[in-house]
C-alpha cells in the first residue's frame, strides 16, 4: 500500500497567506508537465513495486491543468505502477476552474475526488485573502461537481482571522452542511514569515491574529461538526463515516508515498528526501536526468518524534506498542513524561492508546513538542 502526490506548482494569483511553492505564471507549464512525467520514469522504483492506493494532485492550483493533462499523468501512473481498482484519486482545485465543461472533462478522467479550496462563502474574506474567486463561484462549484456524479467532496474552510465573526464563521459551517459535503478541512489563520500577510502585519497594515478567537472558532468548529454527525479524525480533518481522506490519512499513519514536481516531498520509512523548490532549476535538473532532491536517512529519533507528531493528531491515536517497535523502552518513557498532560486532562489512555481529549486538541502542537525525544 503506498500513495503518490504530484505537485502543480501555478496559480492564477498569489494568496496572502500561503506559503507553499508556486509560480503565477505558467511559463513553464510545457516543461514542468513533461518534467513530471520523466521524473515518475526516475523515480518509477521507489515504492518497490508497492500497490498504488492514492493518488493525488496538490499545488499550487492542480485544477489550473486541462483534463488532457492530467489523463498524461495519470496514464503515466498506471503504465509505471498497479493502481488498486478502488484507488482515492484526488485532484486540489479553486472554485473559479470548475466550470460545467472543466468538470464534465475531468469525469473522463479517473480522478474520483476534489478538494476544493472555498476558504470562506463571505466575498469581503476572499478579497482581504487575495483568493481569485467569489462567494457565488463557491457554492456553484460544489453543486455542479455533484449534479456531475462527483459525490467524494471536501471543501477547506479558514477561520481565526480578523474579519470573520463568530457569526460569519457559524454561516460557513452552515453553509458547508447545507451542501451535503461529506469531508471538511478546516485551518487556523497562520502567518508564514515569508507571505504577504505576514508583510503587511510587520507594516502595521493588518492587526495580528488573534489566539483566543482562533481557539474559540476551532471549539466552535468541533461542537458544530460533533452535532451534524462528523467525525473527528485529525485536527484539521471532519468526515461523514467513511469519507476521511485516505491520501492524507496515510501520511498520519506513516506509509510510504512517492512525491513528484518541485517541491515535493517523498519518504518510505527510512529516507525522507525532497524536490527542490524551484521551476527552472527542478526541469533542467529532471531533463538531465538528475533527481533535484535532498535526502535525509531517519534516526531512530527522528521516527520517535514524527510517529509522535502524526500519530497524536489523529483520532487512531498515538499506540505504545508501535512506540516501542521503533526504540525499546520507548513507551515508558513518554508516558512518564506525558504525566502533566494525563493530570490537566489534556490527554487519555486506553489500553495501549493515547489520543488528545477536546481541550487537548487545542494544544496539539504544544502537547507533541513536549514529548518529543
Amino acid at each position: 500500500m503506498a500513495g503518490i502526490y504530484l505537485h502543480i506548482p501555478f496559480c492564477k494569483q498569489a494568496c496572502h497567506y500561503c506559503d507553499f511553492h508556486f509560480s503565477t505564471s505558467l511559463k513553464y507549464k510545457e516543461d514542468l508537465l513533461q518534467a513530471l512525467v520523466k521524473e515518475l520514469h526516475i523515480q518509477k522504483d521507489y515504492l518497490q513495486g508497492q500497490t498504488i492506493e492514492t493518488i493525488y494532485f496538490g499545488g499550487g492550483t492542480p485544477s489550473i491543468l486541462p483534463p488532457a493533462d492530467i489523463n498524461l499523468l495519470l496514464d503515466t501512473i498506471t503504465q509505471l505502477h498497479t493502481v488498486a481498482e478502488n484507488a482515492e484519486i484526488t485532484l486540489e482545485a479553486n472554485p473559479d476552474d470548475l466550470d460545467k465543461a472543466r468538470i464534465q472533462g475531468l469525469r473522463q478522467t479517473l480522478v474520483n475526488r476534489f478538494s476544493i479550496g472555498i476558504q470562506s462563502f463571505f466575498d469581503e474574506d476572499l478579497l482581504w485573502m487575495n483568493r481569485v474567486h467569489r462567494a457565488h463561484e463557491a457554492e456553484a462549484s460544489v453543486k455542479r461537481a455533484q449534479d456531475a456524479g462527483f459525490e467524494n467532496i471536501t471543501i477547506d474552510l479558514i477561520y481565526g482571522y480578523p474579519l470573520l465573526t463568530d457569526a460569519k464563521w457559524k454561516h460557513n459551517l452552515d453553509k458547508a452542511f447545507e451542501l451535503e459535503v461529506p469531508h471538511v478541512s478546516s485551518y487556523s489563520m497562520t502567518v508564514e514569515p515569508q507571505t504577504a500577510l505576514a508583510s503587511f502585519i510587520r507594516q502595521h497594515k493588518q492587526p495580528a491574529m488573534n489566539e483566543q478567537q482562533s481557539a474559540e472558532q476551532f471549539s466552535y468548529l468541533m461542537q458544530a461538526m460533533q452535532t451534524r454527525g462528523f467525525e473527528h479524525y485529525e485536527i484539521s480533518n471532519f468526515c461523514k463515516p467513511g469519507h476521511y481522506s485516505r491520501h492524507n490519512s496515510n501520511y498520519w499513519r506513516g506509509v510510504s508515498y512517492l512525491g513528484i514536481g518541485p517541491s515535493a516531498h517523498s519518504y518510505n520509512g527510512e529516507v525522507r528526501q525532497w524536490n527542490i523548490a524551484n521551476n527552472p532549476k527542478y526541469i533542467q535538473s529532471i531533463f538531465t536526468d538528475q533527481l533535484p532532491a535532498e535526502i535525509e536517512e531517519l534516526t531512530e529519533t527522528n521516527r520517535l518524534n514524527e510517529y509522535i507528531m502524526t500519530s497524536l493528531r489523529t483520532s487512531w491515536g498515538l499506540d505504545l506498542e508501535a512506540l516501542n517497535n521503533i526504540a525499546a523502552g520507548a513507551a515508558t518513557e513518554l508516558t512518564k513524561t506525558a504525566t502533566p498532560y494525563f493530570d490537566k486532562g489534556w490527554i487519555t489512555q486506553n489500553q495501549n492508546i493515547i489520543t488528545l481529549t477536546p481541550t487537548g486538541k487545542l494544544y496539539a502542537d504544544h502537547i507533541a513538542a513536549e514529548l518529543f525525544f
